[in-house]
């Protein structure tokens, strides 16, 4: 894993949130994207070389709809940048880690994503992505 590719972070209201956090950060929203796939329309913010993801549910019954009744807005994730997601996956795999998915799916931002579950990592999502190249 080279680096934090950026923190995701669930909400219910996606443009009330998004200038919370362009008030926050000081600085625009760089991008919005719909993920049909995961149900979540998603906002993108940069502060210095880090990067935030803001996720809303697109459904009522969608994963972040159920985070959110669940656990309350908030931190959703952690991803990491790989080099190769297909070999990182196996990596985990073989060292024991459950994989969400079985092979990697397209994500917001031009990634590839799989997650890997929490009851795995002390109760931390944690998202591989690679760029799609």
């Amino acid at each position: 894993m080279n680096k934090i590719e950026h923190i995701g972070i669930a909400v219910r209201n996606l443009d009330e949130s998004i200038s919370l956090y362009e008030k926050l950060l000081n600085t625009t929203c760089y991008k919005t994207e719909t993920v049909v796939s995961e149900h979540v329309d998603t906002a993108f913010f940069l502060s210095g070389p880090n990067k935030i993801e803001l996720l809303a549910s697109t459904e009522p019954d969608g994963v972040i709809a159920k985070f959110i009744e669940k656990k309350g807005e908030g931190i959703h994730h952690i991803a990491f940048d790989v080099e190769d997601i297909h070999a990182e996956m196996e990596r985990l795999r073989s060292e024991g880690f459950t994989l969400l998915n079985e092979r990697p799916k397209k994500g917001a931002d031009n990634k590839l994503i799989c997650f890997v579950h929490p009851k795995n990592t002390n109760g931390v999502l944690i998202e591989l992505c690679q760029e799609i190249r």
